[in-house]
């Protein structure tokens, strides 16, 4: 069994994006981060921080692609004529509408 770093940061990306499981994930990591207990120990000298230094990556890339994807979800449920749009002089584009047509005879 292969087991690839891009693997690793499937599936740990996909773990932490359920809701479900999310906060216990982002424990879980945290404690592994401050836990003397580390798959490669840390009195090695660069292989020990190299795994920290990897799982803290992880948590940090997706924390922060969560939370960018929740600005942009906010940001998109926002009315579009807000007062800044108006006073910034910029000017929207305006959308198509589809209607049938009758003839009237």
């Amino acid at each position: 069994m292969k087991i690839s770093v891009q693997s690793i940061y499937e599936w740990y990306g996909k773990l932490i994006r359920d809701p479900k499981y999310r906060w216990w994930i982002v424990l879980a990591t945290l404690a592994y981060l401050v836990s003397p207990i580390d798959l490669i120990p840390d009195f090695l000298p660069i292989a020990g921080q190299l795994d920290d230094v990897f799982i803290a990556s992880l948590l940090f890339a997706e924390v922060s692609q969560m939370l960018i994807g929740r600005i942009k979800d906010q940001r998109g449920t926002r009315s579009t004529g807000s007062a800044d749009d108006a006073s910034s002089g910029s000017t929207k584009q305006a959308s198509a509408v589809d209607v049938e047509a009758v003839s009237a005879e």
